[in-house]
């Protein structure tokens, strides 16, 4: 990773540590309190794929050894490529690839350039049968990323942040519901104050059914079958659509969408366009302060676009809009100036070094590790703190604990025996319904009891899996962790925290 380091304005200049593997030039040792990163955010979703390089500068919190990234700057955006198939199960990889050596290029920006970055799969390009293989590819391609495959959750959780809705939420204190329309899927995110507090989705997008300029369709999934019911086999690649069956495609799907905006009783067919549980927690427009819409349909929906595209965008874009205006919506309506480009922009990367005094390695053999995905729990009274940890699995549309995590968990600070001793019976009601591959517990804490917590586990609760137990590290809802072997014959342990960035302007 190569650092670009900025300097002190201040006469005395002092030193500070670098972040492990930082490159600097010698004269620019002293007075280092911030640092820049080139970085590069890559989508792939199931309608369109898009790059971002961005410039992110990142400052130390204080004395203390975190850089946040306190800056960024979009330097490059690539255009809107259509996602390429090969067939209905397989992404053209080799398209993919031409597309992003050609944005590089045009960025005249060279892989060993960027410092960090991340690589997003969503939709329904997720469920393709190369999908995975293709995210790896690119991965060891183009640099140092994040690999996030994205399910209907977590993608509700990435266009939260990246349409700049949590953003909002947070600094009006306000409640709010994202709305995300794309190509094969909606995903609707509930937010307050900041913190993406429920999330779903259901099969409702512009790319269920794809055409020609001819009106013979390209591509057609099974949601927009069901959509037409009995009349749904008409919908065959190679045959004719009309403007008939397109009106009632996205008629019935604008009827769908609002059985949830509305919160009322949900039809038959909202039913089984549904891929999770509805938002149990909202109530209707007037239990939020705004909405937002993002992804690729939203152009439509703030009228910011009026050129088609082969899909069902404009149709589902103006009648929304169209439902919203009748309704009287459209005064709750927030702008989201990411649209289509709701995503992410790169990744900023910053280390801490956890304390040797504090942290429990039950097993050090295990580390280093890499890339741990944090799943970090709301604060929470330590007799709730499991159902505290399933619902924040459910973000990343899983059940149990499983390999490649961390789990983040938020102390009270009552940190006395018996808290403790329950907030480790919690932890291990958890790992008792992992997955039986699980061999290492990743913990991280926000207090500094992760000796004790550990102790607890390992000596008196049995817990047969491995504990790293690491503390004074507060996550976020999308980050993620390296954790480095220990230093020398101490147990202090570097700890890169990598946190997806996003745009964070938006009008209200």
């Amino acid at each position: 990773m190569t650092i670009r380091p900025l300097r002190h304005d201040e006469p005395d200049e002092h030193f500070h540590d670098l972040p492990p593997g930082t490159i600097v030039e010698t004269e620019d040792l002293f007075g280092l309190e911030a640092f820049k990163q080139k970085s590069v955010g890559i989508d792939i979703g199931s309608s369109t794929s898009h790059l971002i390089f961005s410039e992110l500068v990142l400052r130390r919190e204080g004395f203390s050894s975190a850089f946040k990234v306190t800056e960024r700057t979009v330097l490059f955006q690539s255009r809107i490529l259509l996602t390429p198939y090969t067939s209905g199960t397989l992404i053209d990889a080799q398209a993919l690839q031409e597309f992003i050596d050609e944005t590089y290029r045009l960025a005249d920006v060279k892989p060993e350039d960027v410092d960090s970055g991340a690589i997003v799969i969503t939709g329904e390009a997720l469920k393709k049968e190369n999908a995975q293989p293709i995210v790896e590819m690119f991965s060891q391609q183009v640099g140092k990323f994040i690999c996030a495959s994205a399910g209907p959750n977590h993608e509700a959780l990435l266009a939260a942040y990246g349409s700049g809705a949590v953003g909002l939420s947070m600094d009006n204190d306000w409640r709010l519901l994202n709305i995300d329309v794309g190509g094969g899927t909606t995903k609707l995110a509930l937010i307050d104050k900041g913190e993406v507090i429920e999330t779903a989705a259901i099969n409702i997008g512009a790319r269920l059914v794809a055409f020609d300029e001819t009106g013979t369709i390209t591509r057609v999934e099974d949601a927009a079958r069901t959509i037409l019911g009995a009349d749904g086999e008409q919908l065959q690649v190679g045959a004719k659509i009309t403007d008939d069956v397109k009106q009632r495609l996205a008629d019935q799907m604008i009827e769908s969408l609002f059985d949830l905006i509305l919160d009322r009783p949900a039809s038959a067919l909202t039913q089984s366009l549904l891929i999770t549980d509805p938002l149990s927690s909202y109530h209707g427009i007037p239990s939020v302060d705004r909405i937002v819409f993002s992804g690729g349909v939203s152009e439509y929906v703030y009228a910011r676009a009026d050129v088609a595209y082969g899909d069902l965008g404009p149709l589902l874009g103006k009648g929304v809009r169209g439902q919203l205006d009748a309704l009287g919506s459209d005064k709750v309506l927030a702008n989201s100036p990411s649209g289509i480009r709701a995503t992410v922009i790169g990744a900023g990367e910053y280390t801490i070094q956890a304390s040797g005094n504090t942290s429990h390695l039950s097993n050090p053999e295990v580390l280093p590790v890499y890339a741990l995905k944090a799943v970090k729990t709301e604060r929470t009274d330590a007799e709730h703190l499991d159902k505290a940890v399933l619902r924040a699995l459910r973000k990343f549309d899983m059940d149990s604990y499983s390999d490649g995590m961390a789990l983040g968990i938020s102390l009270d600070d009552n940190l006395n025996y018996p808290y403790l001793r329950r907030v480790a019976e919690s932890i291990a009601s958890v790992l008792s319904a992992a997955d039986a591959s699980v061999r290492t517990l990743f913990l991280v804490i926000d207090k500094d009891v992760a000796k004790t917590l550990g102790s607890i586990l390992k000596e008196e609760l049995a817990v047969t899996q491995a504990i790293i137990a690491i503390d004074g590290i507060d996550l976020g809802d999308l980050d993620y962790i390296d954790i480095g072997r220990p230093l020398g014959k101490t147990d202090v342990l570097p700890v890169t925290v990598k946190s997806l960035i996003f745009p964070t302007r938006i009008d209200s």
